[in-house]
């Protein structure tokens, strides 16, 4: 197979790549790194990728990193099941939410890690239940957004952009009970479009390996 899919479970970003490559049935070779053995820093992989982050891709020997980067190229180089609005206003609004989703959300999400699974000591309930707080108007945000059945009405980039990150608030309350973000404290819009994106037939594939063990 011409395109290699270096992946890392559990990383949002490469979640992303993956929803768009099964999405538009590009044939690839997935090639799933380990954090914990190190294997972004191995000389091997900082050969295709000087930074050492996934997700990365090498298609018929061209390298790419940064996942809004790789999603783009993919829809360019595959224009099947396109992912991206012919009108240029859907366009760049489908950009704009993925954007969003990464500056704004991503960080929020970050935080919650950073409290809870990530955390040396335990966070205080205050301290979670003010990130708790941020983190549903974020959401409200998105939640306003929604026009259809998706955030710009056909599933688009920003929609495999902006699940991830979301579903990484219940990986936490599946963890530690309390401290995550349920899908029932979801805005009722976003928690009917996180169940569409979960009906999609190959997403089942794209769960984290690790979370399945």
């Amino acid at each position: 197979m011409a395109l290699t899919f270096y992946c890392g479970s559990g990383s949002p970003y490469a979640w992303k790549v993956w929803l768009v490559l099964e999405h538009k049935q590009i044939p690839y070779e997935f090639r799933l790194l380990s954090f914990d053995r190190g294997d972004t820093k191995s000389p091997e992989f900082r050969a295709i990728n000087p930074r050492g982050k996934v997700p990365t891709i090498v298609d018929d020997g061209f390298a790419l990193w940064e996942s809004a980067a790789i999603a783009e190229y993919l829809e360019e180089r595959y224009p099947q099941n396109p992912l991206l609005p012919t009108d240029a206003r859907a366009r760049a609004t489908a950009r704009r939410l993925a954007a969003e989703a990464e500056s704004y959300l991503s960080p929020a999400v970050g935080e919650l890690f950073g409290l809870t699974l990530f955390a040396k000591e335990p966070a205080t309930p205050a301290a979670i239940a003010a990130s708790h707080q941020g983190l549903l108007e974020e959401l409200g945000r998105f939640e306003s957004q929604l026009v259809g059945p998706h955030l710009v009405g056909p599933l688009s980039l920003a929609d495999f952009t902006l699940f991830p990150h979301l579903r990484l608030l219940k990986r936490i309350e599946e963890r530690q009970p309390g401290k995550g973000i349920a899908d029932e404290r979801l805005p009722p819009k976003l928690q009917a479009w996180k169940k569409r994106i979960e009906s999609l037939p190959y997403y089942e594939k794209t769960i984290p390996p690790h979370w399945k063990s």
